[in-house]
């Protein structure tokens, strides 16, 4: 992928009374994630499962974004349970693109292709104008809240955001590099919210994940690239690292995160400083059999205890309030143009 470095400027959200926790779900199909991409694997039949994750946030008060992709659109069970939901308040619905199963079908199906920006830019504006469109035409509004599938935004992807009038990305992943698949380098991205210009057009909304250990501190950008280094994985480097407790790389996800890790985390962060955090999951991980995190009943379980774990954790421990999006994007732009500026990843 293409190389980018441009200047962002970090988002002022003033003085928030408390830390937020975000909900956003990759609402897409199932498919075999060891298996190569295919077009034609595009099922969406446990997608109501996803019902089981709402009982939680009913205890809550959580409203979670789902960033839908294609297959979801064309989906009539999938469109009625979002439908009744977000009519009822209860979730915000935004845009995912996942090239292989979105028209035009122009491109060759493989690794490189998955991350559409490495597609050309036509062809990339043609695929994020038709998920636009058919999530417009189906919902009744048009997305503002944009996910890149498999994270893969490239140099043209925020230009295009801007032009079909998207407010709000949430593709960065902090930490954590795709190149050896010719994806993105986020590696010294910001992990909290910042502008793509000065014109506050869109809002850069990362997913939580972050370092923790003793040596955490020391050179995280170089600390951050042994995770995702051939070499490193190779020769196990990471896993010794977060077994000696020196450095350990965590996202705030139930998919193969505990929740004493999310807890680190959560901790770690706050003694930091910062103040936004996003949650994050696959819509099929909530059905047996379609990731590799729910491959039982146990550990369905084991997914719903720890979103629950960590909601009260974020709650009751960290002193957190659960937030939106929107509301984020809402505070930034209330706040102005303030904010320092920050150099943001190569991608």
């Amino acid at each position: 992928m293409a190389v980018i470095e441009s200047w962002h400027r970090m988002a002022d959200l003033g003085e928030l009374e408390a830390p937020v926790l975000l909900v956003v779900v990759d609402a897409e199909e199932e498919f075999d994630w060891r298996k190569p991409f295919d077009r034609s694997s595009r099922g969406i039949s446990s997608f109501s499962d996803n019902a089981r994750a709402h009982e939680i946030y009913e205890d809550f008060g959580v409203e979670p974004t789902y960033c839908v992709d294609q297959c979801i659109v064309e989906s009539d069970e999938a469109v009625g349970f979002l439908s009744n939901l977000e009519a009822q308040g209860k979730c915000s619905i935004g845009a995912h693109l996942h090239p292989w199963v979105t028209p035009p079908y122009e491109e060759e199906v493989n690794v490189f292709n998955s991350f559409h920006g490495n597609l050309p830019r036509e062809l990339e504006e043609k695929k994020i104008a038709f998920i636009t469109q058919s999530i417009t035409q189906v919902f009744g509004q048009k997305p503002t809240i944009f996910r890149a599938g498999r994270y893969g935004v490239g140099p043209n992807t925020i230009d295009i955001l801007k032009k079909y009038g998207y407010e709000i990305d949430c593709s960065y992943v902090p930490h954590t590099s795709y190149a050896h698949e010719d994806g993105p380098s986020f590696i010294g991205c910001c992990d909290q919210p910042f502008w793509f210009d000065d014109g506050q057009s869109i809002l850069e909304i990362p997913l939580t994940r972050g370092l923790s250990g003793v040596a955490s501190g020391a050179f995280p950008r170089r600390l951050s690239g042994i995770f995702d280094a051939g070499w490193s994985r190779k020769i196990r480097i990471p896993s010794v690292l977060s077994v000696t407790g020196m450095v350990e790389r965590i996202a705030l996800t139930p998919e193969g995160m505990t929740v004493e890790d999310q807890k680190r985390l959560l901790l770690s962060m706050r003694r930091q400083g910062k103040q936004v955090f996003s949650l994050t999951y696959h819509s099929p991980s909530l059905s047996i059999g379609h990731t590799p995190y729910v491959q039982s009943r146990a550990d369905l379980d084991r997914f719903l205890v720890a979103i629950r774990e960590v909601l009260q954790f974020f709650r009751d421990e960290i002193g957190g309030e659960f937030s939106t999006l929107q509301a984020v994007h809402k505070k930034a732009l209330s706040a102005g143009t303030a904010g320092a500026d920050i150099v943001a990843a190569r991608s």
